[in-house]
């Protein structure tokens, strides 16, 4: 029996109208770009010009220093417009699809649970490799044009799952998908680490972290109507619409932030501006002082980096463990929210989504609290520590986290394995929401507390392996509840929280400097 394919004609309105809202975009960016360059034009010259200082070094030779990275005394709005805009449409992709994955089944004729799990989690599995390589290219070429470019490939590759036409061009596509979406999980917090302070990036690090998590929340929501409305190949096209507004968001509030490339980009006018000869060799960057900055010798340092810090650095090692673990079960709630509200309580597909937004409360609200508190917290502990600021100071919100999250996931198992009324499972799910939202804010600002220029790289190694357990988890859950049921393998899972989760925050608290201090690669203290 063949495999039914999409009418001709629904592929075609889906491609007319995509084109219609592309050309729209790109009109509306190539009108307001004149403007966007005036408007900025004076801004950018002022910053450039005070940021640098020109000194002599032993060969009488003007020496470019930073005097202070202005990208921290940007306008406030300027910087939240910028935080804004790195989030990204690609997380909402990540498992939109989950609800229409019995449909993709039956279209595609797959029998195989774990191959239809793998047409959700394939796109996770593209998020561990791209950051990869993509960090290093960041640190090359700048923040900016890593993000947005890796935007434009995740737009064409997601638009190409909409048009699969069978099991393995979908696999095939959302990988792809997946690599371009990848770039801001990891680039994106090093772009936060450039714009805020320490004592300000908590609340920024807060509203950032909920896109890779709010994403597979309101996914799956979305996905859940349009699939039962229409075809699941529309949740791809929707998305596509959604990536093409970020695009022109970024070109309006993205900025690069990155001081190294900020710096070639001055010294590069200044020599323009003398004679060839003599510009090369009067103006040189501090980075260039002190390293060869060729395309040749960065890219091929920072792209060890990455692989470095996760064979090297203990304390990238263990946070991305702890990490994983978390990023891991939250895949799996993913994947089986739609079984149980099929199949215990006999919800329809687009009132069974809608329980996601119990994770999605639970996260918001927490992440909200949290943002307020975590700055406060930070500056109270640097001031009783004479002024110095440290990353521990970032761990007391895994305190509560630790707690919260294998109550959550006892709560909500047992309530559906006993067919409890469906709320006691949306608190369940709350709770678990609450826990990892806390857990994820506190290791990313601590790691981007740690490895300020690096946090690119750093990132780039602990979303290796989170993205390697949320691929990887989703594909055994089914076999373990099918053959446990959800009461005791939630409770295997909450033991494995209480085990690993529970003791974490204190060990990181106490041994977190010790360890952290061994790196070659980490902020050293500085009294503010």
């Amino acid at each position: 029996m063949s495999n039914p394919s999409p009418t001709f004609s629904s592929c075609r309105y889906a491609a007319a109208m995509l084109a219609h809202v592309v050309a729209l975009l790109f009109l509306f960016a190539s009108r307001c770009y004149h403007r966007r360059r005036t408007l900025f034009s004076c801004f950018d010259s002022c910053f450039l010009d005070d940021i640098y200082i020109a000194g002599v070094c032993g060969d009488s030779r003007p020496l470019i220093h930073i005097l202070c990275l202005l990208v921290v005394h940007w306008l406030y709005e300027k910087r939240w417009c910028a935080t804004i805009a790195v989030t990204f449409a690609s997380t909402v992709t990540s498992s939109g699809i989950a609800p229409g994955s019995s449909k993709i089944a039956e279209e595609f004729g797959i029998t195989s649970q774990p191959i239809v799990a793998m047409t959700v989690s394939i796109f996770v599995l593209a998020y561990a490799i791209g950051p990869l390589f993509m960090a290093p290219l960041s640190e090359i070429y700048g923040r900016t044009k890593v993000i947005q470019l890796s935007n434009l490939f995740f737009f064409a590759w997601n638009m190409a799952c909409g048009f699969a036409q069978n099991k393995t061009q979908l696999i095939i596509f959302r990988f792809l998908a997946g690599l371009g979406g990848s770039p801001p999980l990891a680039v994106g917090m090093g772009v936060l680490g450039d714009m805020w302070r320490a004592e300000e990036r908590g609340r920024a690090s807060a509203t950032y972290s909920l896109a890779p998590l709010m994403g597979p929340v309101i996914g799956p929501v979305i996905g859940a109507w349009i699939s039962a409305r229409t075809t699941w190949r529309w949740v791809f096209w929707s998305t596509c619409i959604f990536a093409m507004a970020v695009q022109v968001m970024g070109l309006f509030f993205l900025r690069e932030t990155f001081a190294p490339v900020l710096l070639e980009q001055k010294i590069a006018r200044l020599r323009k501006a003398e004679e060839p000869e003599k510009g090369a060799l009067r103006y040189r960057t501090v980075f260039e002082a002190s390293e060869t900055r060729s395309w040749q010798h960065i890219f091929s340092k920072a792209l060890r980096r990455p692989f470095a810090l996760f064979m090297h650095e203990s304390i990238v090692q263990l946070l991305g463990l702890y990490m994983a673990f978390i990023y891991g079960i939250f895949y799996i709630y993913l994947t089986t929210i739609p079984t149980i509200f099929r199949d215990v309580y006999h919800h329809p597909p687009g009132v069974a989504g809608l329980h996601y937004f119990a994770l999605g409360i639970g996260l918001i609200f927490t992440s909200q609290l949290n943002s307020r508190t975590m700055d406060t917290v930070y500056i109270y502990l640097r001031d009783r520590n004479g002024g110095i600021g440290e990353p521990e100071f970032r761990i007391p919100s895994m305190f509560p986290a630790s707690v919260l999250f294998p109550i959550g996931l006892l709560v909500s198992g047992w309530a559906a394995e006993k067919q409890l009324h469906w709320i006691v499972v949306d608190v369940g799910m709350a709770l678990v929401g609450a826990g990892m939202i806390l857990s994820f804010q506190s290791i990313q600002t601590y790691l981007v507390d740690t490895f300020t220029l690096f946090a690119a790289s750093a990132l780039a190694a602990v979303t290796f392996i989170r993205s390697v357990f949320a691929f990887g988890f989703p594909l055994f859950s089914p076999a373990m509840y099918a053959k446990l049921g959800y009461g005791k393998g939630d409770t295997i899972l909450a033991v494995l929280a209480i085990v690993i989760g529970c003791p974490s925050p204190f060990l990181f608290w106490k041994y977190g400097k010790a360890v952290r201090m061994r790196s070659r690669h980490t902020m050293k203290p500085v009294v503010s």
